[in-house]
């Protein structure tokens, strides 16, 4: 394979590594300018984010494998112009109903980006070269968690909202001219059919759920949750007896696999609205610009870039799964420290917690990873990827659903305003300190996971 193929694979993936965690943090930041625009209330606000994670989650398996069978390069390209188009055209936005269709494509673009990366690398790069080559693409994620903020607060105060789609479009042109340089294609499960009927399910099942815990406490709201869980029950009994799935459910049979599988979604369901709730209190009740709410959320992602490389190392010389669990012990810490959140908490007193969950999230992460594919034989490592992957989006959106369900409950349908501060922060306690519990959880199925011989 030719060193230019190699070079201009490693621009592509390290550039899409980076688009998904910079639009979901970036975006955060400017959820109060944008609800001040447009006029838009806090569980609208709230959906913003949300209906991309739903849109990654619900496409992100399909997509996958649609790549499988018709190439990978194919559908990696079609997902870069998808979400290019899309983010110039949210970026001229004329209402927030707008916006949130747009983010639905950007979304589904960013699923048929994501689930493609370290496939891609894997096909380009031998074996003796592809541990670096994923180290390389990794480099993107915490570039894009680290300058999300930092960067979105910039555009945002400095040249509107808006500028953060513009952005975007410029990443999107640069990684289609790189992609379209990449010679070959990749299709491993070439003329496998495609299970319609799985995909179909799995989404319907997913929007209910998601949809369900932004209505409650309304009844219809619970029907909907009930109706989602029941939508994945019957998924999962369907995926079981098809021949060709479009999730290789079996995988689940393996209890070390499961469990991890069960902590990741925990992780990413309490990781991610952190970055949601703490812009709309800095911004809100602290009155900060989004600069500088940018810059002080940026602590988190530094301190795990920081020590990510630590806990490498920490989970080759000990269990990784002990590892693992001393970072949910960590994240657990973290969220108990914000769900003390008040109008006088010191800007020193949330920058520790995010010191600690960024160590948390550190020594989490990579651990348990290296735990789910050391689980499973080496015919399954691309399920397994793909099956992580698909739990880190759900618990994103999971994360996102429950805090929405917190904003519905105390605040309602209104914008945040000083009248309801009380309520908000209220909202944000509960879901810090559910985060924190859950992740208490997550210690425990982390353990559970059998030794490694």
């Amino acid at each position: 394979m030719s060193s230019p193929n190699k070079n201009d694979a490693l621009i592509v993936t390290v550039i899409a590594s980076f688009l998904t965690p910079f639009m979901g943090s970036s975006i955060n930041i400017a959820l109060p300018t944008i609800g001040l625009e447009f006029g838009a209330n806090a569980i609208l606000l709230g959906w913003i984010p949300t209906v991309y994670l739903l849109s990654l989650a619900v496409f992100l398996v399909p997509f996958g494998r649609i790549a499988d069978i018709y190439g990978r390069k194919r559908i990696f390209t079609y997902g870069i112009i998808i979400f290019t188009i899309s983010s110039l055209i949210a970026g001229f936005s004329i209402s927030t109903e707008m916006l949130l269709l747009l983010r639905v494509f950007q979304g589904m673009g960013a699923a048929m980006i994501f689930g493609n990366v370290a496939a891609i690398i894997a096909s380009l790069f031998p074996a003796g070269e592809r541990g670096r080559a994923l180290g390389i693409s990794v480099t993107g994620v915490f570039l894009g968690l680290f300058l999300g903020p930092v960067l979105g607060g910039f555009l945002t105060q400095n040249l509107g909202w808006r500028s953060i789609f513009f952005f975007n479009v410029i990443l999107g042109l640069i990684t289609t001219m790189a992609v379209l340089r990449l010679k070959g294609e990749w299709t491993e499960a070439h003329g496998e059919k495609f299970d319609f009927l799985g995909a179909i399910l799995l989404g319907i099942s997913l929007v209910a759920l998601m949809y369900g815990l932004s209505e409650l406490p309304a009844a219809y709201g619970l029907l909907l949750i009930l109706g989602g869980l029941l939508g994945l029950l019957v998924f999962f009994l369907v995926e079981s007896r098809m021949e060709s799935p479009v999730l290789e459910v079996k995988l689940f049979k393996n209890r070390t696999f499961t469990l991890h599988n069960l902590a990741a979604l925990i992780n990413y369901c309490a990781g991610v609205p952190i970055v949601f709730i703490l812009s709309l209190y800095l911004q809100y009740i602290k009155a900060l610009d989004p600069q500088t709410t940018g810059i002080l959320m940026a602590v988190q992602p530094v301190t795990m870039a920081i020590f990510s490389p630590l806990a490498g190392k920490l989970s080759d010389r000990m269990e990784p799964r002990l590892v693992a669990s001393g970072g949910m012990a960590l994240t657990a810490l973290g969220l108990a420290f914000l769900a003390f959140l008040s109008q006088q908490t010191s800007l020193a007193w949330i920058m520790s917690g995010l010191v600690i969950l960024g160590l948390g999230f550190a020594l989490f992460s990579s651990p348990n990873t290296n735990v789910i594919i050391s689980s499973v034989t080496k015919r399954y490592y691309g399920v397994a990827s793909a099956t992580l992957s698909t739990m880190r989006v759900l618990g994103q959106m999971s994360g996102m659903g429950l805090a929405l369900f917190a904003l519905a409950i105390f605040v309602g349908s209104v914008s945040i305003l000083p009248e309801n501060y009380d309520h908000f922060l209220l909202s944000a306690r509960i879901s810090f300190a559910l985060f924190s519990l859950m992740s208490m959880v997550g210690i425990i199925a982390s353990l559970s996971g059998k030794k490694e011989d």
